[in-house]
């Protein structure tokens, strides 16, 4: 059984296909590289198996998103390849670099509790600045708000160092998520429900109320090009954004908490963020503010039961920020994760 699957999902996604994969072949350190095709309508199947023999191709039924389309993989990897020990998830449109696996491997040998890595998220473009898909490893503040060192909201670091560190966080980026495969079958894997965005950030609060730590690894980067499949400014996007931190938010919140306070606080704040869409006229975004809301309460029995489950399976509390990083970021002025966390700790 190899070490290490690395496993990229793929939806249309040809030209990053083209671009990336030579690059994540050259640095593989001879472990098995995978295309999970989810069903994709322009010929990325084609175009691999031709030009890429090495590359063992899956070829997904139906585009179920990030979420079901890596469990799928992940899964079939298990039952048809023998598994491995370790997944690498990287986004069709990451470049890695010479000795991005080893450091991060390392990690996992030396911590049996660590189930989850990633490595620092660079620009693509702008390639001394973090990336927002998770720059050096992410935290979730007390209302289920995400940050990371390195970016927070729309403010993005340079990297001079700063993160070079290997420590816990809250979070891994789904960008490049490494993780442990026997826990990511334990844990049934992604909530598919999700489709994508923040599924990453759910499982990871899962498998730490468990008992399982989550860590980022300050000496591997990776270049991310970000929204190769959704683009930024995509309303869809800001649905799936807004509608799975609100499932997230009330699968996880720890049972003594103040949950539907905190429900109702994000009702205002979200409805505050549509005040700005609504002030430069991205009114597609507002509406996908209100389904997604929408989508949340119509969502609640099933929450519900999820909630309850884990709550019987909880072995620990994920150590959430104890403050609000809206307040602090947009009236307090605090724009760094180094200003955020002042003498803070977690």
């Amino acid at each position: 059984m190899p070490t290490l699957a690395i496993v990229i999902l793929n939806y249309n996604g040809q030209p990053f296909l083209a671009k990336f994969l030579p690059t994540v072949l050259a640095n593989a350190d001879g472990h098995p590289v995978y295309v999970a095709d989810s069903a994709s309508t322009d010929n990325s199947v084609g175009f691999v198996k031709a030009n890429f023999p090495d590359v063992r191709v899956i070829e997904l039924p139906r585009n179920e998103g990030y979420a079901g389309g890596y469990n799928q993989a992940l899964d079939y990897i298990r039952t048809h390849d023998g598994g491995a020990t370790y997944y690498v998830l990287p986004n069709s449109d990451i470049e890695v670099t010479p000795g991005w696996i080893a450091p991060i491997l390392s990690l996992f040998e030396a911590n049996p509790q660590m189930a989850v890595c990633q490595p620092k998220i660079r620009s693509y473009s702008q390639r001394e600045l973090f990336e927002h898909a998770g720059a050096a490893g992410g935290f979730v503040d007390w209302l289920g708000y995400v940050f990371c060192r390195g970016r927070v909201f729309a403010t993005f670091e340079a990297d001079h160092g700063q993160y070079d560190d290997n420590r816990r966080v809250f979070w891994a980026t789904g960008a490049c998520l490494f993780v442990r495969a026997e826990v990511f079958h334990q844990t049934g894997g992604f909530d598919a429900s999700f489709f994508a965005h923040m599924e990453e950030i759910d499982w990871c609060w899962r498998v730490q109320q468990l008992g399982y730590e989550v860590w980022t690894c300050g000496q591997s980067t990776v270049f991310h090009v970000g929204g190769g499949t959704l683009p930024k400014s995509n309303p869809h996007k800001t649905y799936l954004n807004y509608r799975n931190s609100l499932f997230m938010l009330y699968k996880n919140w720890p049972a003594d908490g103040w949950l539907w306070g905190k429900i109702l606080l994000r009702l205002v704040l979200d409805g505050v963020s549509a005040l700005l869409f609504l002030k430069v006229g991205q009114w597609r975004d507002i509406s996908a503010i209100l389904r997604a809301h929408f989508a949340f309460y119509g969502r609640l029995p099933e929450l519900h039961r999820q909630r309850k489950a884990l709550q019987r399976q909880q072995k620990n509390d994920a150590r959430l920020y104890p403050r609000s990083i809206v307040w602090q970021y947009f009236v307090e002025g605090k724009k760094t994760f180094a200003a955020i966390m002042g003498a803070d700790t977690l």
